[in-house]
């Protein structure tokens, strides 16, 4: 099932990361900015830690609210010694400003501060935000109301860190802020910033105006005043309080405002409108011609298997280590699991071990892009073709994971996806089968459907019940065109652990492969067998230190829900064996990945 895709030189990694750095920025302002419904605004909201306010984006349903155009007007006022243009303050000025140098600005968002019952009381936001740098800036800074309830400006600029940590995963965030103002600057040093720099400005005066710019490099003359640079790098240790879960995702406005709009409107006329939308961009991403959504992965294979005429006295190849679903699905049609073992390098099926294992049953092999490393497909392709044999990926944790280039879900026949609650894209639960075989795609949606006659109530296949439902496919298409950024998360936690561990003993990362590019859906750890303690002792260790974690699939052959028995292979049973999954949630702190680090250092030492 190749995709349609070019075969350009894969981009460097930084590229990526700063390309998808500013596509996040550009999504997430202009998805907030564009709110023009109430119920939909209050849908995007930020709560405010301990339920003392909310942040919510300054949009297009604002610029009609004549009330807050005339607040923000009289807070500009107040407080225009802090910016760096000060000119009078209008109404009719201040709505100009609201449409021409906020909404229409890509890079500049702007978030009011609500108190707990709701008022607005301040704002901050953000402004030059599209750069190679990675960098975003902390703009309006503004507490408009006196006597409003201590601390609310520190929750609001912790809160909006936070959300642009999550969700847009800037390489630094900063602000810049007049040298003379030391009330705000002693405000921001208390939040975490550092002084880095200043820069000096000139005054510029032009009728009522007046203008702060940057000096001149040929202009001697003494500066007017100076811009403090800082930049948000507070000390933040974890000492082990709270439990660091293994997984966790991450969830934006984005989800919450489709999931409000399916549960209120996704019903009768609009029953299917999620779930169309979610197939459609999912097809588009990986570059196939038809998807389809189920209620799991497992549905998804079993569909994938049944489809493809798999059934009694058929044996189908899977790898030894993965979840026990990928074989189940083979008994569910009646068939044979036979399992092949691992290549140590990377955890997924080893090719030479798959054709070894071909018998004139044989009909299929499903390969497992293991914890979001991809398996060797141009590899098992080869085999595969060779012997006639029908490919279906397993790709349930490997949503944007590439093999020389080539994303996961593209390789085969059919391949099947996972959006269950610990997953990379999540939907609470539900899968989504890929195909660009027309005549194939017919034959799943047929049995998906309860092999009904299209149109009619009349049965005329044996079909099966794994269907999604539109509240679901509400949050996966929020998370699926979120995809770059929570790849980018996940691979960025990782390279925390890679510098975090490096250089301790008895311990080896799930390093990719040169010609793999891993999400890294769990950053794995395989512990030597000549280690001083041994796996479940390492795991029992960290969970004394409140850290979770999860071993490595076992070998799934050693079960004896198999209808046949056969030796586990070597390299299965020491990775089942060895290794674990670290805490691997895609809103985990760089604090918390180096408290892990600092403690396995500790237990291993």
């Amino acid at each position: 099932m190749t995709a349609k895709h070019e075969n350009q030189p894969l981009a460097t990694n930084l590229q990526r990361t700063i390309h998808t750095f500013k596509q996040a920025v550009r999504k997430n302002f202009a998805f907030l900015k564009q709110t023009s419904q109430l119920d939909d605004l209050w849908a995007k909201s930020i709560p405010l830690k301990g339920n003392n306010g909310y942040l919510i984006p300054v949009c297009e349903l604002h610029t009609t609210d004549a009330n807050l155009v005339s607040k923000l007007a009289s807070w500009r006022a107040e407080n225009a010694f802090a910016y760096p243009s000060q000119f009078p303050v209008t109404i009719e000025g201040t709505a100009s400003w609201l449409r021409s140098r906020l909404l229409d600005v890509e890079d500049r968002l702007l978030f009011l501060v609500l108190d707990q019952h709701g008022e607005p009381i301040g704002h901050l936001g953000y402004a030059s935000s599209v750069n190679d740098q990675g960098e975003m800036e902390i703009d309006n800074v503004v507490r408009g109301v006196e006597g409003i309830q201590p601390g609310i400006m520190s929750l609001a600029m912790n809160s909006v860190i936070s959300w642009a940590e999550e969700l847009i995963g800037p390489q630094r965030i900063c602000l810049r802020v007049f040298s003379d103002n030391e009330h705000a600057i002693n405000f921001y040093r208390k939040l975490g910033f550092k002084d880095v720099s200043t820069l000096p400005l000139r005054k510029h005066v032009e009728g009522d105006a007046v203008y702060y710019r940057s000096v001149a490099q040929d202009d001697l003359a003494e500066p007017d005043k100076y811009f403090l640079k800082m930049v948000y790098a507070p000390q933040r240790v974890v000492d082990g309080s709270e439990l660091i879960l293994t997984a966790g995702p991450s969830i934006s406005a984005r989800e919450s405002s489709y999931a409000l709009d399916a549960a209120r409107y996704g019903w009768n006329y609009q029953w299917n409108k999620y779930l169309k939308r979610f197939e459609s961009t999912f097809a588009e991403y990986l570059g196939v011609k038809h998807a389809l959504t189920t209620s799991s992965c497992t549905g998804a294979l079993h569909l994938a298997l049944a489809a493809l005429g798999i059934g009694p006295g058929d044996e189908v190849i899977v790898p030894d280590v993965t979840w026990v679903a990928t074989a189940n699905a083979v008994l569910y049609v009646g068939a044979t699991p036979v399992f092949a073992d691992i290549d140590l390098n990377h955890w997924c099926m080893d090719a030479s071990s798959f054709e070894s294992l071909i018998t004139e049953q044989t009909k299929a092999v499903i390969p497992v892009h293991l914890y979001g490393h991809p398996a060797p497909m141009d590899q098992i392709m080869k085999i595969a073709r060779k012997h006639n044999l029908f490919v279906v990926e397993d790709a349930a944790p490997s949503m944007g994971a590439e093999c020389n280039g080539q994303k996961t879900g593209t390789f085969g026949d059919i391949a099947t996806f996972s959006f269950q609650g610990a997953k990379v894209t999540v939907a609470g639960e539900g899968g989504m089968l890929v195909t660009n075989d027309d005549a194939l795609y017919q034959k799943v949606y047929t049995i998906w459907d309860q092999g009904r006659v299209p149109g009619t109530f009349w049965i005329d296949h044996n079909g099966l019940k794994y269907k999604m439902s539109n509240i679901q496919a509400a949050i996966g298409l929020g998370q699926i065109e979120r995809i770059d950024e929570l790849v980018e998360a996940k691979r960025r936690i990782f390279s925390w652990y890679a510098e975090g561990l490096t250089g301790v003993p008895s311990i080896q990362l799930n390093n990719e492969m040169s010609w793999a590019r891993s999400i890294y859906w769990m950053t794995s750890l395989f512990l030597s067998q000549d280690a001083k303690l041994t796996r479940d002792q390492l795991r029992e260790a960290l969970k004394k230190r409140n850290i979770d974690t999860r071993p490595v699939f076992s070998a799934i052959s050693q079960y004896p829900i198999w209808p046949r028995s056969q030796e586990t292979p070597p390299n299965a049973r020491l990775v089942g064996d060895q290794a674990i999954n670290l805490p691997s949630g895609a809103c985990l702190k760089r604090e918390q990945v180096d408290y892990i680090c600092r403690s396995i250092r500790e237990i291993l030492g």
